[in-house]
């Protein structure tokens, strides 16, 4: 489902990533683990056409997506790919609902049908009673489930997680593991995460080690 070829990146002299390949079907949840520094969230950045490789390929569903430029990219990614960073980066003025609508609301979708279906993901990630709070009124394991939940709005294919528990106690941090791996069982949804988190890396279905820019 999501492939990728000899990925290289180098920034000025540093050589961040050495020719990685990858992977991934769908449905399946894989880990990427490492040292500070091992090129993890680079990788995952570039898979994500959030930085661009100085070398390689990227096909999603068969469709070579490293070619892709400017607001073509820009819809093929609102559209095909969620995220989920350590820091929520939730819109402080708008509730929890609005936040998970926002990009539904990019893509073009009827206001009314995007936001029941925000309305929808969120009462399944238990905040259904939070829907017309602002960030600041929720707890963080709350901020982080709502970015979830708008991770997931334009049905992706594939949700890439940056260090997702990084900011997260171990009791939230457990539950949003849990949380990933339900949202996989119950709609075949990939995930790709870059963590520290060895336990969460426990819960993939595969976990892969990254060191001095390389998959080991």
């Amino acid at each position: 489902m999501l492939k990728a070829r000899n990925i290289k990146k180098r920034y000025d002299q540093l050589e961040v990533l050495k020719g990685v390949d990858i992977e991934i079907s769908q449905g399946e949840i894989v880990s990427i683990i490492g040292s500070s520094g091992a090129g993890k969230s680079t990788f995952l950045h570039i898979l994500g056409t959030l930085d661009v490789a100085d070398e390689g390929q990227i096909w999603l569903n068969n469709e070579r997506i490293d070619e892709l430029k400017g607001r073509k990219l820009a819809a093929y990614r609102n559209a095909h790919m969620g995220f989920v960073f350590q820091f929520h980066h939730l819109l402080p003025e708008f509730s929890a609902l609005e936040n998970v609508s926002v990009p539904g609301w990019i893509a073009g979708g009827k206001k009314k049908d995007i936001m029941e279906r925000a309305a929808h993901l969120l009462d399944l990630l238990g905040l259904g009673n939070r829907i017309d709070n602002k960030p600041q009124q929720l707890s963080g394991g709350e901020q982080q489930r709502v970015a979830v939940a708008r991770a997931l709005i334009n049905q992706p294919d594939i949700v890439f997680a940056d260090e997702p528990t990084g900011n997260l106690d171990s009791a939230n941090a457990r539950e949003l593991h849990e949380l990933f791996v339900q949202l996989r069982n119950q709609f075949k949804q990939t995930f790709l995460i870059v963590t520290h988190n060895e336990e969460l890396a426990a819960m993939s279905d595969r976990t892969l080690h990254m060191r001095d820019g390389k998959i080991i």
